[in-house]
């Protein structure tokens, strides 16, 4: 019996590994093949890279820029309370000791002695957690197929001893976290990471130092010489730079409230764990978006952007069981309700949006530091108030390689053969429409280049004649571009060419004259914008 019970076990344990290699394989894929085809590159690639860096290559700036063109025109093109700006990346010290950078924004690290690698010890608690998690989702969906439409869930969860034992794990785990957190007690965080003993996925040894504080930002100094040098900071978040333009933007623009302030910008983090390429980097991109209402009203606000937010992701087409709403329970000092929504990567659910409820402390924060009134003045009331605030915030980097894991396939052709396709949604796709001659004779490339020169105006396009047909088409699809046409002699006498679809591979002849009408309408943004209505 015992040594079924540790076969049994044992079998487990291969399985999970097996599991966690296919998935880590796929990500490793999905690496190679943005560096392969041009969407990111190491940064100072020569010189061997540098940690956490990255640089977007000719394919990747076209798909980063069609994402932060989709968040920017649902922002301020459909809502006419909403404006963007663009604030600079240095702004005055005093904002980030207002802001409560300087003294309350730390992360407690903790490093392992025989890897030599850094970890956040907030993380690795957090992981522990969601083990016991997956643990309980695992017994339950078990259950569930067994016994199929009889299945009850919650007398499930409330009788089945292992998922009582897992749940009693996770509750007690999670109070001892969230207490030491609330504590700010480094020494009961380290002792949470020995008692679980949490190993280091590297040396897979529990040979951890103690946990110390460390700050997110770069520190630099601007002067034009190093004695009259003045300390200043690289911006770890683009919001502050709406804080101290609200006033301005609410006076110039005579804004009501509710009304937001819309931001795409870079900000800077000097992350102790970079890892899982650019999921986490040091120089990022932020899409942000504050929401400034009347005091008392911010939790409707809160639930109504949780939603629309959530609708934005999902109208991508990539599924909702990709996304997941993550409330929550230990708060930032400046908020009164926080929610993640998290997308399904390779590697699991990960945070690629928060939403955030920050009530006035940042704006009551500021007026005190810079002993200026930015009160609002309701004229439906006659009085004077600071406004409460809605923050949405999602990472560019994070979104782009969400878009990228969903959209790698690997698919088995009817011949035998593997193709790599990106079924990117066609809005998002670096190239719109692949523009290829059959031949390189016969008139056949003028042909091409005469249609390209039309559509190139409403679309990006890309011209090719090099390698067979075939191959061509296998290119395109590796970059996620949704439609080819192929001109041949048939163009020539017809002015009809073959229109090629890259998810299904179906091919139909169709006029030269009705090419922009058939594609335009689906690879704009518009297209993503309708279903957002």
């Amino acid at each position: 019996m015992y040594v079924g019970r540790k076969m049994y076990f044992c079998l487990k344990y291969i399985k999970q590994e097996i599991r966690s290699m296919a998935q880590e394989d796929v990500f490793k894929k999905i690496v190679a093949h943005c560096k392969e085809y041009g969407f990111v590159f190491p940064g100072s690639d020569i010189y061997d890279g540098l940690g956490a860096v990255y640089d977007y290559g000719q394919n990747g700036v076209e798909l980063k820029n069609n994402i932060k063109q989709y968040w920017w025109q649902s922002m301020v093109l459909l809502h006419e309370n909403i404006v963007g700006i663009d604030s600079a990346v240095f702004m005055h010290p005093t904002v980030w000791k207002a802001s409560g950078h300087v003294d309350a924004f730390n992360d407690p690290l903790i490093d392992n002695r025989d890897s030599k690698k850094r970890y956040r010890a907030d993380v690795l608690i957090e992981d522990q957690i969601a083990k016991y998690e997956e643990k309980i989702e695992k017994e339950v969906a078990k259950a569930r197929k067994r016994f199929g439409d009889a299945f009850d869930e919650a007398q499930f969860r409330a009788t089945n001893q292992r998922v009582i034992e897992h749940q009693a794990h996770r509750d007690a785990l999670h109070k001892r976290y969230e207490e030491a957190m609330n504590a700010n007690d480094l020494k009961a965080l380290y002792q949470i990471i020995i008692d679980e003993e949490i190993v280091d996925p590297i040396s897979g040894t529990r040979n951890w130092t103690e946990v110390r504080q460390f700050n997110l930002m770069f520190k630099t100094e601007v002067g034009s010489t190093a004695e009259g040098a003045s300390a200043i900071y690289l911006r770890p978040e683009t919001a502050q730079g709406i804080f101290v333009n609200y006033l301005n933007v609410q006076k110039t623009g005579r804004m009501k409230l509710p009304f937001g302030i819309a931001q795409i910008g870079k900000a800077f983090r000097n992350e102790i764990v970079a890892r899982q390429f650019i999921f986490r980097m040091r120089e990022f991109e932020q899409m942000e978006m504050q929401f400034f209402v009347k005091p008392g009203t911010e939790h409707e606000w809160f639930n109504r952007w949780k939603e629309w937010r959530m609708k934005w992701h999902q109208a991508l087409g990539f599924g909702a069981e990709c996304y997941r709403f993550h409330d929550h329970e230990k708060l930032a000092h400046y908020a009164n309700a926080a929610t993640d929504i998290e997308f399904k990567m390779p590697f699991g659910f990960k945070e690629v949006e928060g939403i955030h409820s920050r009530t006035d402390y940042d704006l009551r924060r500021h007026e005190e530091f810079s002993g200026k009134s930015i009160k609002y003045f309701d004229p439906e009331t006659n009085e004077s108030y600071t406004p409460y605030d809605i923050e949405t915030s999602i990472g560019v980097d994070r979104m782009f390689l969400s878009v990228m894991c969903h959209a790698y396939t690997e698919e088995k052709l009817d011949n035998g053969e593997t193709r790599v396709v990106l079924r990117l949604p066609a809005a998002l796709a670096p190239v719109k429409l692949a523009v290829l001659p059959l031949v390189r004779e016969d008139g056949l490339p003028e042909k091409a280049r005469e249609i390209m020169n039309e559509l190139k105006f409403h679309f990006n396009c890309k011209y090719e004649e090099k390698d067979t047909i075939g191959k061509r088409y296998r290119r395109a699809d590796a970059i996620g571009t949704p439609y080819c046409i192929t001109i041949d002699h048939d163009t020539l006498k017809e002015n009809t060419v073959t229109l090629r679809d890259r998810d299904t591979m179906t091919q139909e002849r169709v006029p030269v004259e009705q090419l922009r009408a058939l594609i335009e309408d689906k690879v704009s943004i518009t297209s993503l914008l309708k279903q957002l209505q």
